[in-house]
């Protein structure tokens, strides 16, 4: 999708705004020292007159010691302001672009999920390591060539004019003429930039595809697919950078034609007026040298200017991300947090993705100190609950309550301090056990850790550890497996010790032996709190206090187990499809109910065909 272009000083004034101004005592200094470096190069060919005139020509010996150290002390001193400048200049981009990063970061975790949902994490990488290097060193690069290669250019054509203003103009007659077409290749580099930003954004994001999935990749054989699709990503992004660079290169390339023109005016005219003697050599080598040199800076500004456009694109994707609105905001108001088990309460909720209605008028209960389970096919909107009780969004429309507590009207930390979750992707991060138990904590005592470590049966597999404890569990926790990681998860959960428990199908991917221990140690997190659990194994939630049916955004029905079996419906129907052996129910104290609503009260259940016809179209 294109995207109105800001302009260079829009772009560049937020990005002196936010973060260079802050360094301006060491970029004063940094610009003394391009001064110095500068003036040096003008220095460089001021002295070639009197060295051809006084020395070479002249033979004049006397001149020869005061030429020499001259030229000694110029290079010493260009050399000297160079290092520091390029010194200085080195910590404030690496400043700056670590604050540009760290704010980046900072606002993007902010966002809500319906802002992830929209920017994959590769796209985001992208953003915060790509394009903050490039704008890191195109800034950089507009320093330098405002500082040292405008100085410079600037000296050199006042020596060559100082030498003869006619022969300067004659060097610099095509330099007009250039205006349009670079101008042309600049809007023409900017283009092909943004176009491969966008393919590099999209390369980590199929990166992170392929290497989050390397396992259902390796087993459906996909490893020659997904490298087929990586190389037709890559084909199309090189070419994009090979068409960028081709319009940067085009920029200095006129600078080069434009030059020779110049060199060979300036040797038709300047040549007769030698041969004639009305200029000396030393004059001629003076003004030879100065354009010559100057034509270094030329270039290099103008392939700033490529560069510019380059950066530009970048600059633009991290200026929108930084004003990017964040949704969910702190309570100008914020009241106190509930104290105690607090119930919790939805009235009227209704959510919606875009134009994909979530949530339509949900009102549901959870009773303090109570379990309640949250049953229904995927995409009735379980999931979303958890979201909106946590805020990691917010409702269009209705009521979200803990307690007597709006949680819009909490601030963040109060209300997610309120809140332990167990999900079924049981996230770890690359770091040791302990620090995935204790996540920064440092007032838990051994003691505290290790009762913690016992009920949720981590000290089961403990032992087997190489160190224990200090583990490292590698990136996700891959070096334990599903139980092991839920496990840790459960610590996690117990030692927060909150009111309220979010159980979010945490044994879904279990083997039964790992199932059986996990749940054990579930029940001990759920003991005295209000819990929240999603299930899709109906046997997981039998002994749930209240069961809510969801179906495409609203409850449908709630009661206890054996009050929806009896009821029938909904609940009962997903019930016989999982506990059915085509004989039987598996389940002795539903076992009547069910037989009720059986037609003809036959002692055997309807086959699966019906039953599965039954669940589908009612």
């Amino acid at each position: 999708m294109s995207r109105p272009h800001k302009s260079a000083r829009e772009l560049m004034g937020w990005l002196w705004r936010g973060y260079l101004r802050h360094h301006i005592p060491m970029l004063a200094l940094a610009i003394m020292f391009m001064l110095i470096e500068g003036s040096m190069v003008g220095a460089v060919s001021y002295m070639m007159k009197p060295m051809f005139d006084l020395v070479f020509v002249a033979g004049n010996t006397s001149a020869l010691g005061w030429v020499s150290v001259t030229f000694l002390l110029i290079f010493c001193m260009r050399g000297l302001s160079g290092m520091c400048q390029k010194v200085l200049l080195t910590r404030i981009s690496q400043l700056t672009a670590a604050a540009l990063r760290l704010d980046l970061v900072k606002r993007l975790i902010r966002q809500d999920t319906s802002f992830h949902q929209t920017h994959p994490p590769g796209f985001l990488i992208q953003r915060v390591q790509s394009d903050v290097t490039a704008v890191n060193e195109v800034w950089k690069a507009i320093v330098t060539g405002a500082g040292r290669d405008a100085i410079s250019l600037v000296i050199l054509i006042g020596v060559a004019v100082n030498i003869d203003w006619r022969w300067t103009a004659v060097m610099l007659v095509g330099l007009p003429l250039l205006m349009l077409p670079i101008g042309v290749a600049q809007r023409y580099v900017r283009k092909k930039s943004s176009q491969a930003r966008d393919l590099g954004a999209a390369l980590a994001t199929r990166l992170d595809e392929m290497f989050h999935g390397i396992v259902p990749i390796k087993l459906n054989s996909l490893e020659g697919y997904q490298a087929g699709r990586f190389k037709r990503h890559t084909d199309t992004f090189v070419r994009s950078e090979i068409r960028a660079s081709f319009g940067t290169a085009v920029i200095t390339a006129m600078v080069d034609i434009m030059a020779g023109v110049g060199f060979m005016g300036v040797l038709l005219y300047g040549g007769a007026e030698i041969i004639e003697g009305e200029k000396t050599v030393g004059e001629f080598m003076s003004f030879f040298t100065a354009i010559g040199l100057a034509f270094d800076p030329m270039r290099r500004l103008a392939a700033v200017s490529g560069v510019w456009q380059a950066a530009a694109a970048a600059l633009e994707r991290l200026k929108e991300l930084m004003d990017a609105p964040i949704l969910v905001q702190e309570p100008t108001d914020p009241v106190d947090p509930p104290k105690g088990l607090p119930p919790i309460n939805l009235e009227h909720v209704s959510l919606s993705y875009g134009d994909a209605p979530v949530l339509r008028d949900l009102s549901l209960k959870a009773e303090a100190g109570k379990t309640t389970a949250l049953v229904g096919a995927s995409g009735a909107g379980k999931s979303t609950i958890f979201n909106l009780l946590t805020r990691l969004v917010d409702p269009q429309t209705g009521s979200v309550k803990i307690g007597d507590a709006e949680v819009r009207r909490m601030r963040m930390e109060d209300l997610r301090g309120l809140f332990s979750v167990v999900s079924q992707e049981a996230l770890l991060f690359d770091e040791t056990l302990r620090e995935n138990i204790l996540l920064g904590r440092t007032d838990v005592s051994d003691e505290e850790l290790k009762k913690v470590l016992d009920a949720a049966h981590v000290s089961d597999f403990l032992p087997k550890l190489p160190n224990g404890l200090e583990t490292e569990v590698g990136p996700r926790g891959s070096a334990l497996s599903g139980g092991q990681r839920q496990r840790v998860v459960i610590a996690r959960a117990l030692l927060r010790d909150t009111p309220i428990l979010l159980l979010d199908e945490a044994t879904s991917a279990l083997d039964a032996q790992s199932e059986k221990v996990v749940q054990s140690a579930l029940d001990k997190l759920a003991g005295g709190r209000t819990t929240l659990v999603i299930a899709h194994r109906l046997s997981t939630i039998r002994n749930a206090d209240k069961i809510i049916v969801m179906d495409r955004g609203q409850v449908i029905d709630e009661g206890t187990h054996d009050e929806l079996l009896a009821r029938g419906g909904t609940y009962a129907d997903l019930y016989r499809l999982q506990f059915q052996d085509g004989k039987t129910i598996i389940d002795p104290i539903g076992t009547e109910a069910l037989r009720a609503r059986t037609p003809n009260n036959e002692d055997r259940p309807p086959s699966i065909f019906r039953r599965l016809g039954r669940v589908l179209f009612g």
